[in-house]
């Protein structure tokens, strides 16, 4: 049974860090604000500003921040800035032992996707593939924060994770599965393959999406995952959207659905809003969940944190 992080409440300490590329001092100082105004407290990492290139400091000092705040217990919820890329590189300064010791909640996705995963098979703690903290902001559509606070501020169980209104979810493969979901952004799961943080999907459902890739660069990824036997281990699919991915070719993300995933046999699911699309669902990483594409849901069948 994987561990079950303490669930968020008003008023808890959510720990700001920065774990791949750099952000704006300005857009983290204006999405921090929206969060205090939502009645929470904020922490930040020492390295939450830093910007060297394209990464927010080396990899021990991200490292460092993370696991700062995984040991420090006033922390409730580990949020990062964004992801961006270089989040593999903080893997091998981790301490699993410790974070599995100190269960919190971290949401995120885009490289943290990798991140995520690692936690969950590596401190068997349940993440959350939801929203960063540039998504705390006026516009953000109602629809992500109902869905992250379901996930991370509930004990209701079980919980249908369902698209927006009139942006309906796709069964493409009929079945009925059961079992813990993994998986999140494809360029990141990619990232780590032949690595000790390659995912492991067998028994899972996996889900995937992806963002401002060529459909040609899309199709490399996900033979790559084929290749590795990742889709013949699951248990079934969903694909969320490729959002700014543009087509190759003649070929579509559509296209490559059919061409690539439909031919697997397996359950398959296709349009969860999630990731980097402007809906985001939430999306319980270790939680055991139902993919049911003979009526069309996808469902949390546990609670994701605990009182």
């Amino acid at each position: 049974m994987a561990i079950k992080p303490p669930m968020l409440r008003q008023g808890d300490t959510i720990g700001i860090v920065t774990l791949g590329s750099p952000l704006a001092r300005e857009i983290i100082d204006a999405r921090i604000a929206v969060l205090q105004n939502m009645g929470f407290r904020t922490i930040l990492g020492q390295y939450v500003y830093a910007a060297s290139g394209f990464l927010a400091g080396t990899d021990q000092q991200r490292a460092a921040d993370l696991m700062n705040m995984f040991q420090n217990p006033a922390v409730k919820m580990v949020l990062p800035t964004r992801g961006g890329v270089g989040v593999a590189g903080i893997l091998p300064y981790l301490d699993y032992g410790v974070i599995a010791r100190n269960p919190k909640i971290i949401t995120g996705y885009s490289d943290i996707t990798i991140l995520l995963n690692t936690l969950y098979f590596q401190s068997d703690l349940i993440t959350f593939h939801s929203l960063l903290l540039i998504d705390f902001k006026p516009e953000t559509p109602p629809y992500n924060f109902n869905q992250f606070f379901a996930a991370t501020s509930s004990l209701v169980a079980p919980r249908v994770i369902q698209n927006p209104p009139g942006i309906p979810l796709v069964s493409r493969i009929k079945g009925n599965v059961t079992g813990p979901i993994v998986g999140g952004n494809l360029t990141s799961l990619v990232d780590a393959m032949g690595t000790p943080y390659e995912i492991d999907t067998t028994g899972k459902i996996l889900v995937l999406e992806e963002t401002h890739e060529p459909i040609n660069t899309v199709y490399r990824y996900i033979n790559h995952l084929k290749l590795a036997g990742k889709f013949d281990d699951c248990l079934g699919i969903v694909m969320g959207e490729c959002t700014q991915c543009e087509p190759a070719y003649g070929k579509t993300y559509n296209d490559l659905i059919n061409d690539t995933i439909v031919p697997l046999g397996k359950p398959l699911m296709t349009n969860l809003a999630t990731g980097h699309g402007v809906f985001k669902a939430a999306i319980p990483i270790g939680s055991r969940v139902n993919l049911n594409t003979m009526n069309n849901t996808l469902t949390v069948l546990e609670t994701s944190v605990r009182p």
